[in-house]
């Protein structure tokens, strides 16, 4: 199969550091290949991955992220250059509402952000000519009327993440510098389980800072560690020396990729309810789902969980293989449908069991 994969302007594939997306990508891509298949690659200039990549691009903008032009402008140039493939995987917004896609090609795309209700309408809007991926079965709950054509789960190279002795003797937190990612609370948890915190974010945005100005600086103490942003080698360490990484989300997350990278190091995961942890986190198994009083007191049952379990999780359920191979099944299908010709106005999409 030829799979035509574009992403956005604003980051590398690779990220260099944070980039949720742009990380799924790149091992998706990865494992296509692995699998046998031919994959063409629309990204920043200076993206790493290595698999065949469109020309004319050029460098990363992560200055201009969320900017219309500069996406739009990708896109077009995207669709224009793909070429013969036999489908398009678009991860980017703006691209499957582009009105002069090539009419011969299918076109899927996955929802990575929050189902908003301005988000809805767009998807709504996608989803007569474009077959919808949902990252999660909770991310589908937030609107069930939008006709999606699989639930697909993320997954990561395995290949690239060592197994930690969780030796430590600390906690951490990873992700960004926001309210939503749940930093007071795992603060609170660690405090009262009296265990050290060491905390990981990402802090580029200028709402980012003044959250960590104004809000979380203030309130470390000697219990709590602020390492900045990390790189990969650098994240993958900090979890796998962990007792377990917390991550108390305070909304509906989608996903949640930190969960299964500290998963695959090794480390339990205590988490909030919310969005797709449930579905990411075996209770009792592979870490603790519960509210915030409920995970500070979990912190003494780590020590009983098994952390072979945690890599094992990750091994059968969120591994780039299985992610590939979930995407491939998807692909031959909506392939068969496109070709099946529907009638004009009766859209793509069906529901796939």
């Amino acid at each position: 199969m030829r799979i035509g994969l574009i992403v956005g302007p604003w980051f590398t594939v690779p990220p260099e550091k944070y980039g949720g997306t742009e990380r799924v990508v790149d091992a998706l891509a990865r494992a296509l290949v692995d699998a046998g298949h031919e994959v063409l690659l629309a990204t920043a200039s200076d993206s790493t991955c290595p698999v065949p990549q469109l020309p004319g691009f050029g460098p990363s903008e992560p200055e201009d992220v969320g900017l219309t032009l500069s996406e739009l402008a990708h896109v077009i140039r995207a669709y224009r250059e793909m070429g013969a493939v036999d489908i398009i995987h678009d991860h980017t917004l703006a691209g499957p509402l582009y009105a002069h896609r090539p009419t011969g090609v299918p076109v899927v795309t996955t929802i990575h952000g929050q189902l908003s209700p301005p988000a809805a309408t767009l998807y709504r809007d996608m989803a007569q000519d474009t077959a919808i991926i949902a990252i999660s079965h909770d991310q589908c709950s937030r609107l069930p009327a939008l006709p999606v054509a699989a639930v697909i789960h993320h997954g990561i190279d395995l290949s690239a993440v060592g197994i930690g002795r969780g030796a430590g003797g600390y906690v951490c937190f990873v992700g960004r510098m926001c309210p939503d990612k749940g930093l007071m609370e795992a603060v609170a948890i660690a405090r009262e389980a009296g265990v050290p915190l060491r905390i990981a974010a990402k802090m580029h945005a200028p709402d980012e800072y003044g959250y960590f100005q104004d809000v979380v600086r203030p309130a470390l103490g000697s219990n709590e560690e602020f390492l900045g942003e990390l790189s990969d080698p650098e994240k993958y360490g900090l979890m796998g020396d962990a007792m377990a990484l917390l991550n108390p989300i305070q909304w509906h997350e989608p996903f949640g990729l930190v969960m299964i990278e500290a998963l695959a190091t090794g480390t339990p995961v205590l988490a909030t309810s919310m969005g797709a942890a449930p579905e990411i986190v075996r209770h009792g198994i592979t870490g603790f789902v519960g509210t915030v009083r409920e995970l500070a007191d979990s912190v003494a049952r780590v020590p009983d969980l098994s952390r072979e379990a945690c890599r094992s999780s990750v091994e059968e359920s969120f591994s780039a293989q299985r992610m590939a191979a979930d995407h491939l099944d998807l692909y031959a299908k909506v392939i068969q449908q496109f070709h099946a010709k529907p009638l004009p106005g009766t859209g793509l999409l069906q529901e796939f069991g």
